[in-house]
């Protein structure tokens, strides 16, 4: 009789064990990761839907960055 007891003590144990030291910490860990890369997901969108204000600039640079119409030479013209 004492030894089921003692068993079924030993059982419940192990499980209380098992379910407040690996699985919840597991499961809130997960949790956790699921809602950053949501985050994370949800900042890419924003920033792809986002026109982006480095194009604009970047492209009147290149434009200004072209020769004078005097300075070019055709390859043909080289000898």
């Amino acid at each position: 009789m004492i030894l089921e007891w003692l068993f079924t003590f030993l059982v419940v144990y192990l499980l209380y064990k098992l379910i407040f030291d690996f699985v919840l910490p597991v499961s809130r860990a997960t949790s956790q990761v699921r809602s950053k890369i949501n985050e994370m997901n949800r900042q890419q969108q924003q920033a792809h839907n986002q026109p982006a204000d480095f194009t604009k600039s970047s492209g009147k640079t290149a434009s200004s960055a072209k020769p004078p119409a005097d300075d070019y030479i055709d390859f043909e013209e080289i000898k």
